[in-house]
Parts: structure tokens; C-alpha cells; sequence
């Protein structure tokens, strides 16, 4: 081996740190646990807790009090049989996971991974090319912290949309009663209101 190719020139160099400084500067960038969110439209206020309305059965054959709520009685029975699912018997309060914010996209992840990646790229150059290493750490750190804050988002829209999700499965055993009840009744001779 030649002497220049144990000592290539100093670009050659810089090129061959360049993937072990993007490794190190990916060490760095890590998700915090929680970011306030400043934006134009605010923090949004956590959805509203929807509850059902009041089922209302009215008589459209003139039938006595008592014959009405026996049938209330005996379509309810029937149709918390056929659906598995007795909304008298499931608590009042449901229990909320925790609310997820909307997915910010400021850009302050890809300024700070901009100024970490020059310091560090000054930092482990010489004095004499640390302008160009930090430069060439700038713009290693402006990929980092873009792949940071877009892996970010995209991991709160994930878990917003598993959570919309869920909320919708909770919700089809008790509308699966709520048909099941207005169809006896209505076989029964009630309109549903």
C-alpha cells in the first residue's frame, strides 16, 4: 500500500466521517414524552362524550299503560338476548384513554437538528475546516430532525385513528341493542320517536 491511500486528502476524509456522524446525530434526536403545542388554531379542546338519546315508544294501536310496559319489558329482555348486550347493566361513566393532540409540524425539530448537527460537525473538525463541518453537519442534523418530526406525526395519527377505532367498536353492541329494541317494538305496534 502507498502512502495515500493510508492518508487520503482531507474532502475524502470528511466524506468517509460523514456516515458516522449521521449515525450519532440519529443517537441524539429522540421523541419527547410531551411538546406543548403552539399553533394558530390552539390546543383543541378533547371530543365531546356523546350519549344516546332516550329511546320513545308511542302506542299507534290505543294500548293500555300496563300492556306498554309489559312489551317495553319483554322487548328489552328479547333484545338484550340477541345481542348479548344489557345497556342498563354497563356503567354510567365510561373510562377515557388519554386524549392525543394533533400531530405538529413546526419545524422545530428540524432547526434543532440543524443546530446540533453544526455544533457537532465544528466540534469534531479541525479549526481550520470547522466552518465547512459544521455546514455539512447542518444539513445531516436538517434530515435527521425532519425524519424525527415526520416519524413523530405519522406515529400520533396512527394512534388518533386506532382510537377513533375503538370508540366506534364500543359503540356497535349498544346500536346493535337499539335496532334490535326498536324492531320488536315496532313489530309490536309502537312508533319509535
Amino acid at each position: 500500500m502507498s502512502a495515500d491511500a493510508l492518508n487520503p486528502p482531507r474532502s475524502q476524509r470528511l466524506w468517509l466521517l460523514a456516515p458516522l456522524l449521521c449515525a450519532a446525530l440519529s443517537g441524539c434526536v429522540v421523541a419527547p414524552a410531551h411538546r406543548p403545542v403552539y399553533s394558530a388554531e390552539g390546543r383543541r379542546a378533547p371530543p365531546p362524550v356523546v350519549e344516546e338519546a332516550p329511546m320513545y315508544f308511542y302506542p299507534e294501536r290505543g294500548q293500555p299503560d300496563e300492556l306498554q310496559s309489559r312489551d317495553r319489558y319483554e322487548c328489552y329482555r328479547w333484545a338484550a338476548q340477541q345481542t348479548n348486550t344489557d345497556p342498563g347493566m354497563t356503567p354510567v361513566r365510561q373510562v377515557r384513554g388519554p386524549t392525543i393532540m394533533p400531530p405538529v409540524r413546526d419545524g422545530a425539530d428540524v432547526v434543532a437538528g440543524a443546530a446540533t448537527g453544526a455544533v457537532l460537525g465544528a466540534a469534531v473538525s479541525s479549526p481550520r475546516h470547522a466552518g465547512e463541518n459544521a455546514v455539512i453537519g447542518a444539513i445531516f442534523g436538517t434530515f435527521l430532525g425532519a425524519l424525527a418530526q415526520e416519524s413523530r406525526a405519522q406515529a400520533i395519527e396512527q394512534a388518533q385513528a386506532r382510537q377513533q377505532q375503538a370508540a366506534a367498536a364500543s359503540r356497535v353492541p349498544t346500536d346493535n341493542f337499539r335496532r334490535a329494541m326498536a324492531a320488536c317494538m315496532q313489530g309490536r305496534g309502537y312508533r319509535i320517536g
